[in-house]
């Protein structure tokens, strides 16, 4: 902020500086030019002193990851008790992003009309630390930068969801994709939970052609648990 008012004050100073200046001469007007494109850098650089801020104190992924550890999880998204031993968290992680999504044409319908449909999620993942540590996009799947971490699931038969927010998409409840082998962190995780979701829902205005395409932006915890032997 003392940067901006200094800026601010500087402005000023050469803005009062042009008003006295004789206005007759050549010298004159290239003196007024100088000042004139002296007074553009100083909006400049006090436009970029405005933008160029953090993240938000309430915006960091350790807040959100926080927060959703206080959640009541629907009975639809629960773990199973899975007596006697339960069962124990392996990782959880913060995902930023979209959900992507495109237009179909809508079964049936005549004239035509389309809908839009489901492609793939993709999004950053975020420690408690607050720092990128890997991606979730397509199958879905997730994956940790560095090491080999990577876990494929599926939704049971039939999905097991939860709607928390009309305006964000669904909580989820799957499993490890049948014919893959989870690895790295992920090799023992027997569930992952999409939770404490914020948007990513389809726009509700359906598109108008087929070629259509959106990304909608989304949020929301992922936890990745397992079996107790």
């Amino acid at each position: 902020m003392m940067n901006i008012q200094n800026q601010f004050h500087t402005m000023k100073r050469v803005t009062r500086s042009i008003k006295n200046e004789p206005a007759t001469g050549s010298g004159a007007v290239v003196r007024f030019l100088g000042r004139f494109f002296g007074i553009s850098l100083v909006l400049a650089l006090t436009m970029v002193s405005c933008t160029d801020h953090p993240e938000p104190e309430g915006d960091r992924p350790s807040l959100h990851l926080a927060a959703s550890e206080q959640m009541v999880i629907p009975a639809g998204v629960d773990l199973p008790p899975n007596q006697p031993n339960g069962n124990s968290r392996v990782a959880t992680y913060f995902a930023r992003g979209v959900q992507k999504y495109k237009a179909r044409e809508k079964p049936g319908s005549g004239p035509v009309t389309y809908e839009w449909v489901f492609v793939a999620p993709e999004a950053d993942l975020y420690d408690a630390t607050n720092a990128k540590i890997g991606t979730h996009f397509a199958g879905p799947s997730w994956q940790l930068a560095g090491p080999n971490a990577l876990i494929v699931a599926q939704a049971y038969a039939p999905p097991k969801t939860a709607s928390k927010d009309a305006n964000s998409i669904d909580w989820l409840l799957l499993m490890p994709k049948a014919g893959t082998t989870p690895t790295g962190i992920f090799q023992e995780v027997d569930y992952i939970q999409r939770i404490a979701t914020t948007g990513g829902k389809a726009p509700a205005t359906p598109p108008a052609s087929a070629t259509e395409t959106v990304d909608v932006p989304y949020t929301a915890v992922y936890r990745f648990s397992k079996i107790n032997p």
